[in-house]
């Protein structure tokens, strides 16, 4: 049963949601947080917003707050989700890539770094290990690590299971591809080792700090920052910048645009792709 809230909870509902995850919901969102959390009101035994608020604020657990931001945060997703990215890294990305660090490598394995910024369910980076594997033929002359990251602790650890039900699985993928890359296992299929390999999941709120050791080829950032204000936006985007390779770079929704947000990166454009690189200097 979907609880109604008030204009007054909602309120305090929009600035506790921006404070624990980022996402902003004004006064028109209030349906999506009605259908998205009454089921949680439910659960920890509150009957009104008011009640269920002052639950997640005394819990010094951490575990309702956890569920809140699950149930926010949008997890739509699929396997080469908008063909364009991947057509973009399998036809110019990481041709030009490879063709660039293969006299710096020499004799060694030419090192691949992608991070999916907002992995969700896995989909996204699976989709890039598949271009990977496809494009490259041989992994063994290539160091490749794909990292993907959420907010949500549940998608990650799904992610990181690599198996699907039926329907994630006819979202996106040809049957041949589907045979190719991976194994049935029970009523799921699950990623085959040689994609799975590639891959590691962690959590993470891209709004607080981070590092990594090393910069990324390639940073994958889709339909994030569109339920960002102006000022997290920057925030998101120059944090992700600092860790974009010099040569590298940066995907970001078909809809979004980093254009005065981070000056630094200049859009390119191949077939229906747009992706931002570092610019050249004058």
């Amino acid at each position: 049963m979907t609880v109604a809230i008030t204009r007054e909870e909602m309120s305090v509902w929009s600035r506790y949601i921006h404070e624990i995850c980022g996402v902003h919901l004004d006064e028109s969102k209030s349906y999506l947080v009605e259908t998205r959390l009454s089921s949680l009101l439910t659960e920890f035994g509150a009957s009104t917003f008011s009640e269920f608020f002052h639950k997640a604020r005394a819990d010094t657990s951490s575990k309702v707050r956890s569920r809140i931001v699950e149930a926010i945060t949008t997890n739509e997703t699929s396997f080469f989700r908008d063909t364009a990215p991947f057509d973009l890294l399998r036809h110019k990305i990481i041709p030009e890539l490879i063709d660039r660090r293969r006299a710096a490598a020499g004799a060694g394995r030419i090192p691949i770094r992608i991070w999916s910024a907002a992995c969700s369910t896995g989909q996204e980076a699976y989709s890039t290990g598949i271009v990977l594997r496809e494009l490259l033929g041989d992994l063994q002359r290539y160091d490749v690590r794909i990292l993907g990251t959420d907010i949500s602790s549940r998608v990650v650890a799904q992610a990181s299971y690599g198996e699907y039900n039926r329907v994630e699985m006819d979202r996106g993928l040809p049957p041949e591809t589907l045979n190719r890359h991976f194994t049935i296992s029970g009523d799921r299929w699950k990623v085959r080792d040689e994609i799975r390999a590639m891959a590691t999941f962690r959590t993470m709120n891209l709004l607080e700090p981070f590092s990594f050791p090393c910069p990324f080829d390639v940073i994958f950032c889709r339909n994030v920052a569109i339920y960002f204000t102006e000022a997290n936006k920057t925030r998101l985007f120059r944090n992700l910048a600092r860790y974009l390779a010099p040569d590298g770079s940066l995907i970001i929704g078909s809809t979004e645009s980093i254009s005065g947000i981070c000056p630094e990166l200049e859009p390119r454009r191949y077939l229906r792709a747009v992706f931002y690189q570092w610019k050249r200097p004058a």
